[in-house]
């Protein structure tokens, strides 16, 4: 498995991870086997997948239940591990996120919450310590919690040897700028699919010139890319995908004309279409490492080849050109459903 660095932390990874929001089941991604789950991390470690990133708040606590259940049978330096803060449904403090499952979840990104949440983390999934520690959303109201009173804890959390690397999720240019000015920031996490290029334009270059990598995810779209979405699908109250923007019929239809002409790519490389579009992802950038979901061994299995995929820079170019025409028709349709309005 290709290897990659965590931005200046001197920690090396595999240049694909294994995503855990799904195990974490719930109304987002519904039920799930947590005997299979488990066995689905294990066998990313198997195939030299080693990193493993949740979140406290995936499933309320239920993903990284069942990461600190596959953790048991596997030595602790063998995955780096990831999780994140700052999104609590304990009690009223700091600004409505959402409303789920009962849970009134709230954005808190102050010293005593993230604090809160470390230790939590590391009780649910059974460990001394976290590799990176992400801050999961910023806060709504800019300046409400200042950015170096939340680098200041978790600086103190690193000098404590609880957390190895510090990392930032859901940031724009100003907020990422603020990060670094407060301490050493080696990572920060965003959605990035070929659909979805917005961290290309102002993230990726700040990032690259800073030593700080970016963990993509959703490269596949939410298994829109995979090729396997019927046109007439329509997504259930409370699933994932709901109100995306790629998930309207047309926009489904669109895609999969596009998939449709893959045909060649997918035969010359002998590889399945999320096997192009996470390759795609990859070479982006050499600060890129490129996080997949898995609820299955099957899963991960089809997502670890995607990196030996031998794709060439004409390949490249031609996926980001096709690509390209079917963002500008879903944004023609968007303002044409504005006129409409």
């Amino acid at each position: 498995m290709e290897q990659r660095m965590i931005g200046a932390s001197g920690i090396q990874v595999s240049g694909l991870g294994l995503g855990c929001w799904a195990i974490g089941g719930g109304l987002w991604w519904g039920d799930n086997d947590d005997r299979v789950s488990v066995e689905t991390i294990h066998r990313a470690v198997e195939l030299g997948v080693n990193w493993i990133d949740t979140a406290r708040v995936y499933g309320f606590g239920h993903s990284e239940e069942v990461v600190g259940k596959a953790l048991k049978t596997i030595p602790r330096h063998q995955v780096i591990l990831s999780t994140k803060c700052g999104i609590q449904w304990y009690d009223g403090g700091g600004e409505l996120h959402f409303v789920r499952e009962g849970h009134e979840v709230r954005r808190d990104l102050s010293p005593r919450a993230i604090r809160r949440d470390l230790e939590k983390s590391l009780m649910a999934m059974g460990t001394d310590y976290i590799d990176v520690y992400y801050t999961h959303w910023q806060c709504k109201t800019y300046g409400l919690v200042p950015v170096a009173e939340t680098m200041g804890e978790l600086l103190k959390m690193k000098e404590e040897g609880k957390i190895r690397a510090i990392g930032a999720s859901n940031v724009d240019l100003q907020i990422l700028k603020e990060y670094t000015q407060a301490g050493q920031l080696d990572v920060i996490q965003e959605k990035l699919s070929i659909l979805d290029r917005k961290p290309e334009a102002e993230l990726l270059p700040f990032c690259r010139e800073h030593r700080i990598m970016l963990q993509t995810y959703s490269p596949i779209e939410q298994g829109l890319l995979a090729g396997k979405a019927s046109e007439d699908y329509v997504p259930s109250p409370g699933n994932v995908r709901e109100g995306k923007t790629w998930w309207t019929r047309e926009n489904i239809a669109a895609v999969n004309r596009m998939l449709a002409g893959w045909k060649d790519l997918t035969e010359k490389y002998s590889c399945s279409l999320a096997n192009l579009c996470i390759k795609w992802n990859s070479m982006l950038s050499s600060e890129i490492q490129v996080l997949c979901g898995g609820r299955t061994p099957a899963q991960i299995e089809d997502s670890a080849r995607s990196l030996d995929i031998p794709m060439t820079e004409a390949d490249f170019l031609r996926m980001k050109r096709d690509a390209d025409q079917i963002i500008a028709l879903a944004e023609a349709g968007k303002e044409n459903e504005k006129k409409r309005g």
